[in-house]
């Protein structure tokens, strides 16, 4: 039995096949649609979601599947004082894989050491979110054709940003990556991050505080919004959110063959005007979400089509 926690669970062969896999669900929804008939996920989500829990639920009803689970602590028996980790064993009962989401670090880790059905971390406080680094992964692949020898600029809340963490531990895996960092001084990228994986792999970055000045040499912008929920003083959240905005000014120093990524959900980061730019990826990006959560699901189940 398999869970996936970090993205580093997976070996970049097994990835790749994984992203191969839902290029092939992209391409032949058909073959897949009763793939996972009578088998149930068990959507465990402890922190408000849209698109994560709402693609993991489509993910299993395309592929045959059914969905139970919970969308907030308050409507769980967490909120009466369980442990995840009774928490997962009674689930366990219940479903035939998982899919949990935790404000604190580490929470999907211990229900993975209690389970006895596959875990699937779906993003643990400001820690890491594997299923959307596959996603990140997936849209990038098949849309630039490659992961590899790009430069990747990750841009806005770099400090709390999960999704960026877990797309950096991803990609420096891939030769000839290379990352320009672009956040206010207060939320630079963590030093374990930074030190501990870029330096100790010698990946070339840069960080800069101006959006403008990286602009010219990208071909991937991944923007962040800053995450209110992550702030303890709300007059620092006030003050960083209207850090970098994305509008076609910005947008006219960029090539014309950059990508914009976005983990969404969108606050203020990316004005509307851009929505309709071909470089603009992001609602594309939520929908290859679907495709390699259905490759996950079906990978850590072990069916083959």
């Amino acid at each position: 039995m398999r869970h996936l926690i970090s993205p580093m669970d997976f070996s970049v062969e097994e990835l790749d096949d994984l992203l191969a896999l839902a290029k092939d669900i992209e391409d032949n929804p058909e073959k897949y649609a009763h793939a996972c008939d009578g088998k149930k996920i068990a959507t465990c989500f402890y922190e408000p979601s849209t698109r994560t829990r709402l693609s993991f639920e489509a993910a299993m009803l395309n592929l045959g599947g059914s969905v139970l689970g919970f969308s907030s602590a308050d409507s769980s028996s967490a909120a009466k004082g369980e442990s995840v980790s009774d928490t997962i064993r009674v689930i366990s009962c219940y479903a035939d894989i998982c899919a949990m989401r935790h404000p604190k670090e580490g929470a999907p880790l211990v229900a993975s050491q209690h389970a006895t059905i596959p875990v699937i971390n779906a993003g643990d406080g400001g820690h890491q979110h594997p299923t959307q680094t596959l996603t990140d992964l997936l849209t990038i692949k098949n849309l630039k054709g490659r992961l590899d020898h790009l430069t990747i600029g990750l841009c806005g809340d770099l400090k709390f940003g999960r999704t960026v963490h877990s797309l950096i531990r991803a990609l420096v895996r891939y030769p000839g990556i290379r990352f320009i960092l672009i956040s206010p001084p207060e939320l630079r990228l963590p030093s374990y991050i930074r030190e501990g994986v870029l330096d100790q792999m010698g990946i070339p970055y840069e960080e800069v505080v101006r959006l403008e000045e990286a602009m010219s040499d990208l071909d991937i912008l991944y923007m962040t919004r800053v995450q209110r929920e992550r702030f303890f003083n709300e007059e620092d959240y006030i003050r960083m959110k209207d850090y970098y905005i994305l509008n076609r000014e910005k947008m006219a120093l960029a090539p014309e063959d950059m990508l914009i990524l976005h983990p969404l959900p969108r606050v203020n980061e990316i004005s509307t005007e851009i929505d309709d730019d071909p470089r603009a990826v992001y609602f594309k990006q939520a929908q290859y979400g679907v495709y390699v959560r259905m490759a996950l699901i079906l990978t850590l189940l072990g069916i083959e089509v």
